[in-house]
């Protein structure tokens, strides 16, 4: 896992989880608190409310994700930026400036102004975005997208991240994000539980992962919560996410978010990695099929060991330890049986119990299934 420098702030592995401070620009903004067209009240909320509650990154948007609205041009992005930098002139404290765009020419000139990082919501949509970012020198974000600067975000099959992440490539010191929400309505609340779900897969890509969770509806509506309301279920996702493996966190609740970030971080595995070993952080075998080659198509190689108990085994215990052990499974005995191995031992031994232990057979089909989902 790479780490990568942002204007002096180091992202990744064997660092703490970096909180990413949202301020728009943007009238339309969903999430009224984080919004100015005013650079000095912009600038006393990111000084109050971002840097003193612990911001590393403020990130400034300059349009609403909200899917009712037409995306902008590049020529009312460059109009928006002025309040931006006007804001980032105004502003005292130590913390990285990001500008979030998908066009090159409005990164360029944010850049030229003075701003740090890049996060281009449409994963590089613009081809000349990479070029821009590594002629700067510049940390960038990359977010999901499709290939297409009016739709960023807007994917709905998961698998399909990774194709739209790896678009027109990466530069030394890009972040990547899956993009939670998106502007499209075909994106669905369980494409952006199955990110989640997944979210230790996107690892397998060796650089640094940012998440934008906060107040998503899609934990929104685990709780029953409306977005005032949603502050509870955004805390708990980001320990989970920096558990995962996530590195910088994007929320309007700095110091709270901060927090649960911490907690996350301090009970997250503690992995070997020096510079002969780097062990993975992974749970299944899709994180490991991740890891071996990012762009693979879906499998399951023989490589993750589980652990199963059936608390029912017939009548004849013996033949089914047997059964499992000539299948290459692990098994231990006792008041139930635990067996250990393989997806592919695991189906093995369905298969050869089917006649004689069916309803084994039909628990262990099971499993293996819900491994390959």
């Amino acid at each position: 896992m790479r780490t990568v420098d942002a204007a002096g702030l180091k992202i990744g592995d064997g660092h703490p989880p970096r909180i990413m401070g949202v301020l728009n620009v943007s009238a339309e903004s969903p999430y009224d608190p984080s919004v100015f067209d005013d650079p000095g009240a912009a600038a006393e909320y990111v000084e109050k409310q971002l840097i003193d509650e612990g911001a590393d990154i403020v990130d400034v948007g300059l349009e609403s994700a909200n899917k009712r609205f037409e995306v902008l041009s590049v020529d009312e992005e460059l109009e928006r930026l002025e309040t931006a930098v006007e804001t980032l002139h105004s502003t005292a404290g130590n913390v990285v400036w990001s500008i979030e765009t998908r066009y090159h020419e409005v990164a360029e000139a944010a850049l030229d102004a003075g701003f740090e990082m890049v996060n281009d919501i449409c994963g590089f949509a613009d081809p000349k975005m990479p070029t821009v970012c590594a002629e700067y020198d510049v940390a960038v974000s990359k977010m999901a997208s499709p290939p297409d600067l009016t739709r960023p975000g807007a994917i709905s099959n998961v698998d399909d991240i990774f194709e739209a992440l790896e678009q027109n490539g990466f530069t030394e010191k890009t972040i990547i994000d899956p993009a939670f929400g998106g502007w499209s309505e075909a994106k669905t609340t369980d494409d952006d539980r199955e990110t989640f779900d997944r979210l230790r897969e996107f690892r397998g890509y060796g650089r640094p992962i940012l998440v934008s969770i906060n107040r998503k509806n899609f934990l929104r509506e685990i709780a029953g919560r409306d977005t005032e309301g949603a502050l509870s279920v955004s805390l708990a996702a980001t320990s989970m996410a920096v558990e995962r493996g996530a590195h910088v966190i994007r929320t309007h609740d700095v110091a709270e978010t901060r927090d649960a970030a911490l907690v996350g971080h301090e009970f997250k595995r503690t992995r070997t990695q020096n510079a002969e070993l780097e062990e993975h952080d992974v749970t299944t075998d899709r994180e490991v099929l991740r890891h071996v080659t990012p762009t693979a198509e879906e499998s399951t190689p023989a490589v993750i060991t589980y652990v199963v108990e059936l608390s029912t085994v017939g009548n004849d215990p013996t033949r089914l330890i047997e059964a499992a052990e000539k299948d290459g499974l692990t098994a231990f005995s006792g008041d139930e049986i635990v067996l250990a191995g393989t997806v592919s031992g695991f189906e093995s031994f369905s298969a050869s119990i089917r006649d004689e232990f069916p309803n084994e057979s039909d628990a262990i089909a099971r499993f293996c299934t819900k491994k390959r989902v």
